[in-house]
């Protein structure tokens, strides 16, 4: 997948897991927060016998959300202080 479409797919795996947890952001940390969501969803789906990022499709960005909320998750916890 090519980094414009990494950078999409990130843009709105970050804007639904922000919108979801209550923590929306601005639009690069919305990226930044999708793309590493794809990466942490991926690998959490393959540690349980899914299929990571395939693409460019709806199936990808439920992994990206799925990791993304997960990061936004483990943000709000080391930020509260535990």
């Amino acid at each position: 997948m090519n980094i414009l479409l990494w950078i999409v797919l990130g843009a709105l795996a970050g804007w639904i897991a922000g919108a979801i947890t209550g923590s929306g952001k601005g639009l690069l940390t919305n990226i930044v927060v999708g793309v590493i969501g794809a990466f942490l969803g991926g690998w959490l789906f393959n540690q349980f016998g899914g299929v990571g990022v395939t693409g460019f499709n709806l199936y990808s960005l439920l992994v990206a959300v799925v990791g993304a909320i997960v990061l936004l998750v483990i943000a709000r916890l080391f930020s509260r202080g535990g």
